[in-house]
C-alpha cells in the first residue's frame, strides 16, 4: 500500500520525553519521503489521553502509527503498549519502540506485546525510514478503515 491508496499523511504519534531525541525524529520524518504528520507527547500518560481523546485530545485523529520510547515519566511506554494491545479500539495500531535500552528482556517483552519493530537509539535516519517504509506497506493496510 502506498500513500496515494489512503489519500491523506500517515498520522504518527511520537511518544518521547528527551525534547533533543524527538527533534531528531522529527527531522528525520521531515526529510524522508513519507508523507506524514507528527504529533509529540511526552510521558505515558498523556499518551493514553491522545490515543483514547480524553482531555484536552478530544478531538484527536487516531494514530496509523506510534514511535514508542520505553522509559517515559507517569506511565513507562511497556504499560502503555500493554494497555493498548489489550484494547480492541487500539489494539491493531502500529506500535515501533524507539529506545535506548539493549536489554534482552525488554526486547523480547515488547514482542511478546505486540510490538512491530524495536529499534534502538542512537537512530540512523536511514534505518528509520526502512522500518517505516516497511511499516507502511505491510501494517498500515488497516488504515483503509474509516477513522474519526
Amino acid at each position: 500500500m502506498n500513500q496515494e491508496d489512503i489519500g491523506r499523511p500517515i498520522e504518527i504519534l511520537l511518544v518521547e520525553d528527551n525534547p533533543g531525541d524527538a527533534r531528531w525524529i522529527a527531522d528525520i520524518l521531515r526529510d524522508g519521503r513519507l508523507r506524514n504528520k507528527l504529533t509529540v507527547v511526552t510521558d505515558g500518560e498523556e499518551a493514553a489521553d491522545y490515543l483514547r481523546r480524553q482531555g484536552k485530545y478530544a478531538g484527536a485523529k487516531t494514530p496509523d502509527l506510534v514511535l514508542l520510547d520505553l522509559n517515559l515519566p507517569k506511565k513507562s511506554g511497556r504499560e502503555l503498549l500493554e494497555e493498548m494491545k489489550a484494547d480492541r479500539n487500539l489494539s491493531r495500531i502500529p506500535v515501533v519502540v524507539l529506545t535506548a535500552s539493549q536489554s534482552e528482556e525488554d526486547i523480547l517483552r515488547t514482542y511478546d506485546l505486540r510490538a512491530q519493530g524495536y529499534l534502538t537509539k542512537p537512530l540512523s535516519m536511514e534505518r528509520l525510514l526502512q522500518v517505516i517504509q516497511t511499516i507502511e506497506d505491510f501494517g498500515l493496510a488497516i488504515v483503509k478503515r474509516d477513522k474519526p
